[in-house]
């Protein structure tokens, strides 16, 4: 028996996956546009149904489009028939994907659908089918011929039903302006949810916040930043807006140049002026501002006209939260 050229193999399964979802640019025209113009403004969620193969890829564009923000969910179109229906409203809209577009699973929950009166839209590789006939939206998803050899295992198919997926999620996106800060706020477990944390977010705040009045004693100062761990203490005035900082090199300067300092003003030693940032500012750029200035604190106030202490952030605040 012969051996066949595995990367041979590999490489034609490839080119006809590739050449079968670049056939579906051909396909895109007004009727695309006039689905994703009604997904845009769905008051509803977008719920995605298949069988076997085809119901593996409904589960991952039902993810994209959720991750992307355009809210969905997967429904087993086997599992609807037998109640899941209930998860349907008239706001809604079903994206049933079946190659053949007759499957049966799918077939038979397609005229409650319409009873119930969501949207249907279809995706499937058959114009001569049930499918077909009963969408309200559909796109053509066929295929000259599988990658399997034997033209029977689902894969260019499979391949189609993805991309056309992709296509319709990301064109969603753009048409809903989601921006890479709206993505990172569905994504709050990964890099990309750090990358847009806030100092608000991990910043210490309230009873945690070393703080003394400008009228304190340097022995107050050593003992809030002592309590608080930190150290720092920030230095407030009369009307509490932040007016210096003392950290431990302040403290020893001064203790070079003096023996006795502990009853002395903390105005005498603390550093006027200190580096600040906003609290809305993302963490990523306190973490900048450190590196460029040296420091490892800073000081978060409310806004740019309030100098009021919100919280502190530390560069190991930064560094437990993963953004390095």
């Amino acid at each position: 028996m012969k051996k066949h050229n595995i990367l041979e193999t590999a490489g034609n399964v490839l080119k006809i996956e590739a050449d079968s979802i670049a056939a579906l640019i051909g396909r895109l025209d007004e009727n695309f546009e006039n689905m994703v113009g009604y997904l845009t403004g769905i008051k509803g969620k977008v719920i995605l149904t298949g069988m076997g193969k085809s119901g593996i890829i409904a589960r991952k564009i039902s993810s994209t489009l959720a991750s992307t923000g355009t809210p969905s969910f997967f429904m087993h179109p086997a599992e609807a028939s037998h109640g899941d229906l209930g998860m349907v409203s008239q706001n809604d809209a079903v994206i049933a994907l079946s190659n053949s577009g007759n499957t049966k699973e799918i077939v038979s929950i397609l005229p409650a659908i319409k009873l119930i009166g969501a949207k249907i839209i279809g995706f499937s590789g058959n114009k001569n089918s049930r499918l077909f006939e009963l969408s309200d939206y559909f796109f053509d998803v066929s295929v000259d011929k599988e990658a399997c050899p034997y033209n029977l295992a689902p894969t260019a198919s499979t391949a189609v039903q993805l991309a056309i997926g992709d296509a319709l999620a990301v064109s969603l996106l753009k048409e809903r302006n989601f921006l890479e800060e709206d993505f990172a706020k569905l994504h709050p477990g990964g890099s990309i949810g750090k990358k847009f944390l806030k100092v608000s977010d991990i910043m210490h705040k309230g009873a945690e916040i070393p703080l003394v009045k400008d009228s304190a004693l340097i022995k107050d100062a050593i003992i809030e930043m002592n309590f608080k761990r930190l150290g720092l203490t920030g230095v407030i005035d009369e009307n509490l807006r932040l007016c210096g900082i003392v950290v431990d090199g302040d403290l020893r300067r001064a203790l070079t140049g003096s023996m006795n300092i502990i009853d002395r003003p903390v105005r005498d030693v603390m550093t006027k002026n200190p580096k600040i940032i906003l609290k809305d500012a993302l963490a990523a750029v306190a973490l900048q501002k450190m590196e460029e200035l040296k420091i490892t604190s800073l000081f978060a106030v409310e806004s740019e006209d309030d100098n009021t202490p919100a919280g502190v952030i530390h560069i190991h605040d930064i560094v437990k939260a993963g953004i390095i």
